[in-house]
């Protein structure tokens, strides 16, 4: 069998290794203790659709996205996951009243697993993978990657060689960095993606209730056009009943997301609102923009994430604790330093999230309030993208790109989906059908 070396166990490596296996010798090179990446690992939220999370139909035609898809949604339910609820009617309604108000709302099949399940869906995951011969190696990193005659023949990984025909690097955004540092050793392409850089927004639970119960939207995605500066924000990650908590950017760097629990709620529900910035010369380097605002933000908050009340921030103030007192949401992330994420924020983007918040109160009641927390820095780092063809093949034959380190997916669904495409690559340079159902 011919020998598949695949770098990092999040959403887009075990895709990719399901794909491959049975027909190539794979192995799995993971430098965290357990498979899942930072996504898998956390809240659990499934968007079957091939234009949120990314744009498949960037690299597929329309029938082939629906059906890989169909796909990473036909394994999750193998390995547990509930059956998406829709409801149709109601997401129509919802896209109407968004409509009315000047925002797009996307209606997407949805599944949730919970923070607290979610664990558990992964080993089986693994299991399943090694029992089809699949071997993964946890707690190690791939030290370097070793070329000859045009392709990689080697993955060094803590002092020995693993041999290879084929290489998939799927490090997740967490190894970004990395894989831009192999991009150049090996002289590949590259090109900034926009970055997404906002605050993760905290309310009651009554605020959202409409949305989430009445119109039976677990996780809405709305997207929005600002008026000042015609900016695309929108909303992600929206956790009903759930808990802000902190995220690791490594290179000591940290911000904020959100999870949700099965067995576990809390009187809160909090999502991200994101602000879409691209650069062009002389910065194109979208990467370093946000994490330059990251360090300013830890910076200011004594490495903590920063809390402020919408209304301190409209009001040009600062945060303190008994500020925070006076407002009726009780946050859920108490490890945080009151501030002003005005002194770490461009006024642009600023702008841009109270306008976002305003326009989001119209379809839901409650959100302006000055009450609402913000906690920041959220920023979701997919900006670096390798330059590679419609199967994720780069300029080195035999080596693959996949997930959000790569920038070219933003989410579970969006990375699985790209670790097909990459193993369909491979299946279809030795002559096998691209992708197995």
């Amino acid at each position: 069998m011919k020998k598949v070396v695949v770098v990092g166990a999040g959403p887009a490596g075990l895709f990719a290794a399901e794909q491959l296996s049975g027909s190539f010798d794979v192995t799995v090179v993971e430098q965290a203790e357990f498979v899942g990446g930072a996504g898998l690992r956390s809240d659990g939220k499934f968007n079957f659709h091939p234009r949120v999370g990314g744009d498949l139909f960037e690299f597929l035609s329309e029938g082939e996205a629906w059906a890989v898809v169909e796909v990473v949604e036909k394994v999750f339910r193998e390995l547990g996951v509930e059956e998406p609820k829709f409801n149709g009617v109601g997401l129509s309604e919802l896209e109407a009243r968004a409509m009315k108000v000047g925002m797009k709302f996307i209606a997407v099949r949805q599944s949730h697993v919970g923070s607290d399940v979610l664990p558990q869906i992964m080993e089986r995951f693994k299991r399943r993978l090694e029992a089809s011969g699949v071997t993964f190696v946890l707690g190690k990193r791939v030290e370097d990657l070793e070329a000859s005659g045009g392709r990689i023949r080697y993955a060094e990984v803590d002092g020995e060689k693993i041999e290879c025909d084929y290489i998939v690097l799927a490090p997740g955004r967490s190894g970004s960095e990395w894989l831009r540092k192999v991009a150049e050793k090996f002289r590949l392409k590259l090109k900034f993606n926009p970055i997404d850089i906002g605050v993760r927004v905290e309310v009651r639970n009554e605020v959202m209730d409409e949305i989430i119960k009445g119109y039976g939207c677990w996780d809405p995605k709305f997207h929005i056009r600002t008026p000042s500066y015609d900016d695309f924000v929108r909303t992600f990650c929206v956790c009903p009943s759930g808990f802000v908590v902190r995220e690791n950017y490594g290179n000591s760097l940290f911000g904020v997301n959100g999870h949700s629990l099965k067995n576990s709620q809390s009187e809160n529900t909090n999502f991200a609102l994101l602000v879409r910035v691209s650069l062009t010369k002389p910065l194109e380097n979208t990467t370093d923009y946000g994490r330059r605002i990251a360090q300013l933000t830890n910076t200011l908050g004594g490495g903590k994430p920063i809390i402020q009340r919408l209304g301190d921030l409209k009001k040009f103030r600062r945060s303190t604790w008994e500020r925070l007192e006076r407002s009726y949401v009780r946050p859920t992330l108490k490890d945080v330093t009151p501030g002003d994420i005005a002194m770490a924020y461009p006024n642009r983007i600023l702008k841009d999230l109270t306008e976002g918040l305003e326009m989001l109160d119209k379809v839901a009641p409650g959100i302006n309030s000055e009450s609402t927390l913000l906690y920041a820095p959220e920023i979701k780092f997919y900006a670096m993208r390798v330059v590679t063809d419609r199967r994720l093949r780069t300029a080195i034959p035999n080596l693959f790109v996949a997930g959000d380190g790569a920038g070219v997916s933003r989410g579970i669904v969006g990375a699985a989906a790209t670790g097909i495409i990459a193993a369909m690559g491979i299946r279809e340079a030795e002559g096998l059908p691209p992708l197995r159902v």
